[in-house]
């Protein structure tokens, strides 16, 4: 591929996959992390002993700011970004009652107001170079909605209104737009559940089992490479959703 790829949340789960994936098949990786640093340098030890470099890099993408300087940090060290990837987001399992301002506003900042803010400071590039692919890491929550994540299923379905819209933007450009929808996932945000609460769910999906983080990468891939993609929710769920 030899893409300049940004990864936002990249030193875990989903995001994690993905950044391995793409950096073995030897494009350029700017893997984002915020508070995961040590599982960031561990990422990019365990490649670079398998002599692939990846560049790991600190920042808040819930905000502005942070957003903004790993972009020109991007731009200024390789020129251009073919490819943004918004992974970074958090979960929360709580009753709408008692879902507190900050509560909301967090989840809100973290995954939708940084994908916002990602694609805002990367578009410049992309429409400059008349070309660019963006794929957002949305739920099935997003899709249909999910009885005590009621925050958590807004900020996804934000993400994918946003996906559907800028396909139409940014099409004209050579720049597409869409979002990958997963259902239960065997990744970190979900060691809360018992294996009991497992078990039940493999029972509710077609496929009788739980989604890996291979799986996601697998249709990453995909949508980088095809050139007729755009403003699609694809959601890798085991038929759980359909």
């Amino acid at each position: 591929m030899n893409k300049v790829i940004i990864i936002t949340g990249a030193s875990r789960g989903i995001g994690k996959e993905i950044a391995k994936e793409l950096a073995k098949k030897g494009n350029t990786i700017i893997a984002n992390y915020n508070k995961s640093e040590k599982q960031a340098k561990e990422l990019k030890e365990e490649l670079s002993n398998n002599k692939i470099n990846i560049n790991i890099y600190k920042a808040d993408v819930s905000k502005r700011e942070d957003a903004k300087k790993l972009v020109e940090y991007t731009i200024k060290k390789y020129g251009k970004i073919d490819i943004l990837i918004n992974n970074a987001g958090i979960s929360q399992f709580k009753e709408f009652t008692q879902i507190t301002d900050s509560d909301w506003n967090n989840m809100i900042n973290t995954n939708l107001n940084s994908a916002f803010y990602m694609t805002q400071e990367v578009c410049p590039n992309m429409i400059h170079n008349k070309k660019g692919c963006i794929i957002n890491i949305s739920s099935i929550w997003g899709l249909v909605g999910s009885s005590c994540e009621v925050h958590y299923s807004v900020s996804k379905a934000g993400i994918d209104a946003m996906t559907k819209s800028l396909a139409k933007e940014l099409g004209p450009s050579n720049i597409r737009v869409n979002s990958i929808a997963p259902g239960i996932i065997n990744t970190e945000m979900n060691k809360t559940l018992t294996q009991e609460e497992i078990n039940n769910i493999k029972e509710e999906i077609p496929l009788e089992k739980i989604g890996s983080t291979k799986d996601v990468e697998r249709c990453v891939e995909w949508l980088i490479e095809d050139d007729y993609t755009t403003g699609q929710i694809i959601s890798i769920n085991g038929g759980w959703v359909i």
